[in-house]
């Protein structure tokens, strides 16, 4: 009986590493098409005054960013579930809180568009990691209740 259960145990492992990797590219590819649909296509300079500068918000910062912030946010996730029986409520409350204080950074941008656009971006990220993560570890939660 304990071969089965390191069976189905290291099965759903797989299984939920799977999703956090489709977590993981589906937000990057959401992303990248809000991207491309602010910038190139309505043609709205995504630049950002920092610190006397002015950096312009490309595809690849765009694409790195979702990848690390969904990776980041998704280790937190495992570790909180490793920590406490509440880790995936607990994750997404912190996970809303980021996502809300992440709309303050936009602020910086050199126009009204690119503020909103940059908001958009973020909250494309958000909306997309914090749904796709909650279901897939949802999922899984049910599955062994």
């Amino acid at each position: 009986m304990s071969d089965m259960t390191d069976i189905s145990g290291h099965t759903a492992r797989r299984q939920l590493l799977a999703n956090d990797l489709a977590v993981i590219v589906t937000t990057i590819i959401c992303a990248m098409i809000t991207w491309v649909m602010v910038a190139p296509v309505a043609g709205v300079d995504l630049s950002v005054g920092t610190g006397g500068q002015t950096i312009s918000v490309s595809a690849g910062s765009v694409a790195l960013t979702a990848a690390a912030t969904s990776i980041a946010g998704l280790l937190v996730l495992r570790l909180l579930e490793r920590l406490s029986a509440h880790g995936l409520r607990i994750w997404l409350i912190v996970a809303i809180v980021v996502a809300v204080l992440s709309m303050l950074a936009p602020l910086g941008a050199v126009s009204t568009a690119a503020a909103g656009s940059l908001m958009a971006l973020h909250g494309v990220v958000a909306a997309v990691l914090i749904t796709g993560a909650y279901r897939a570890h949802r999922q899984r939660l049910d599955r062994f209740a």
